[in-house]
């Protein structure tokens, strides 16, 4: 299938916190209630369709573990756009995002979109990180934010149409220069065409 672009993401985040889950919701919509520990990446990929734009989105989930960190911060480079996941049920979780952001801006683009995930909001009895303690973070760093739960799908595809409707805005307004080689982000089949016939890179 042809799409205007591809975005390539990753998803970040200590491990247990749902990160495999986001990702099969999204790329092959059902969930998997046992705890899969990730080793090293996984991987999938999905077309969405953007102000009527189709972009094809290339997704990363990284490993959790301090053991595979020297493999997950490979695939770090090039990425487009970034999930930040942590489990709204254990605030340890949350008091790592600072790590994990810091290790993110320091393998990435500067131009990278972030959106911050306060997961599994389905089980409120176990919550223990409020709503605007995630958007007070995301706030103070620059971030998107959304509370999803992979259990029942709420939010779980907003948070990455969002995350590529952001970067598609970036590519509009030129915060992300298309004309030289963009990490993270290709164009593809179907761009319209500028005068000369090619390409022009850029979303009329």
């Amino acid at each position: 299938m042809s799409y205007v672009y591809l975005f390539k993401y990753i998803i970040i985040g200590d491990t247990g916190v749902g990160k495999l889950c986001l990702l099969l919701n999204f790329t092959d919509k059902r969930f998997r209630p046992e705890h899969d520990v990730t080793i090293g990446v996984e991987f999938g990929t999905r077309m969405v369709t953007i102000e009527g734009k189709p972009i094809k989105l290339n997704i990363w989930d990284t490993a959790g573990q301090e053991a595979f960190r020297s493999i997950t911060i490979s695939f770090y480079r090039g990425g487009a756009g970034a999930l930040l996941v942590f489990n709204v049920t254990r605030r340890e979780t949350f008091r790592n995002l600072t790590k994990w952001l810091e290790d993110t801006r320091q393998h990435v683009n500067r131009n990278i979109t972030i959106m911050l995930i306060g997961n599994k909001c389905d089980l409120a009895h176990k919550k223990v990180v409020r709503r605007k303690e995630g958007e007070q973070f995301a706030k103070e760093n620059g971030l998107l934010y959304l509370e999803t739960s992979s259990k029942t799908a709420h939010n779980v595809g907003e948070a990455f149409i969002k995350t590529a409707a952001k970067i598609l805005q970036n590519i509009s307004e030129g915060v992300i220069d298309m004309s030289n080689e963009t990490p993270g982000i290709t164009i593809g089949y179907g761009l319209p065409q500028g005068p000369s016939g090619a390409n022009d890179g850029v979303v009329p």
